[in-house]
């Protein structure tokens, strides 16, 4: 006798298409023997809290004991995933609903087959760098918490500058006054630090990212680290400008002047799933929509060099 399958389904209730795909999920999903939980609150904003396929899952650790966390909706869903698994290290699988959805490894209009791959278990995870976050008021630590994509140190009122002085390694690099500073990972380089003029930087590589945003200073560039240096942000004492920081757009924190945030490797990883071995170049194509007309690459042309010998032989 094997032990019984269990995935957790997390859904954007506020999406048409949100509650029948998950009906979808959990129909063919339980019609193969596994069990498929949701949250009690998404469960009645989904139509399906009555359903007998249906487990309620704890609030305190829904994915425990799943192999898979399935997302239904965009990149901000998969991050309330990311944070809600996080403690357990469930992977998670993305299926799009909204724009972009660069999280997400499958679209709406696969679910039959993303269907078929869980059931039949054809799928890989890949762990993704994460950031953990320490916030200092007075040299005492206050808050501690994590990021997937970035955290970001933002001024709290539009009409005031945010005076910081950046660290890195223990060593002060540069004071800015700035909209704010963004400390991302690769994964979050193709979301708000891309927005703020970051690097895209490839998953498989190993590195911490610092950006300003809009800062009015000589030395304002995007920085790139090894993953093993320590990142620090401190909103300058005596300024009246305070501060706001972002973990994935999710969770926040007041900064008053004085403040000091440490962004270093997170110990946790989050899993990724991915049903599909493409290069990441093509992800960036796709999900950007770039223009790639015109192009060869190395094995078109040796096709066409190796065509051309053919038809010279063939004339001698």
């Amino acid at each position: 006798m094997t032990d019984q399958r269990r995935v957790l389904l997390l859904a954007h209730p506020g999406r048409a298409q949100a509650r029948e795909v998950a009906c979808q999920l959990v129909d063919a999903l339980s019609g193969h023997g596994i069990q498929v939980g949701l949250l009690p609150e998404e469960a009645s904003a989904l139509g399906l809290a009555d359903n007998d396929h249906v487990h309620l899952a704890a609030e305190d650790d829904p994915s425990a004991g799943c192999e898979l966390v399935v997302v239904i909706g965009g990149d901000g869903t998969i991050l309330r995933a990311a944070e809600l698994a996080h403690g357990s290290g469930t992977p998670l699988l993305g299926v799009n609903l909204g724009h972009i959805g660069f999280l997400a490894e499958a679209e709406y209009e696969d679910i039959s087959s993303t269907i078929d791959a869980i059931v039949e278990r054809r799928y890989t995870a890949e762990d993704r760098l994460t950031i953990d976050v320490s916030v200092f008021r007075d040299g005492e630590l206050v808050t501690r918490t994590f990021a997937l994509n970035e955290a970001s140190v933002e001024k709290a009122a539009r009409e005031r500058m945010l005076e910081v002085v950046v660290e890195v390694d223990g060593r002060p690099l540069s004071r800015w006054g700035c909209d704010g500073v963004v400390c991302a990972t690769p994964t979050g380089s193709t979301a708000y630090n891309f927005s703020a003029g970051g690097p895209v930087v490839w998953p498989g590589v190993e590195a911490l990212l610092m950006v300003p945003i809009s800062a009015h200073a000589l030395f304002a560039r995007p920085l790139v680290v090894a993953p093993t240096s320590v990142l620090a942000v401190e909103v300058l004492a005596g300024t009246n400008g305070s501060g706001v920081l972002w973990c994935d757009g999710r969770r926040t924190v007041e900064l008053p002047p004085g403040a000091r945030i440490e962004v270093r490797r997170g110990g946790t990883p989050v899993r990724l799933v991915r049903l599909h071995q493409a290069p990441f170049t093509d992800r960036l194509v796709a999900k950007f929509d770039l223009p790639v007309s015109g192009w060869r690459g190395a094995a078109e042309r040796r096709r066409r060099s190796a065509g051309g010998r053919a038809e010279g032989g063939r004339r001698a």
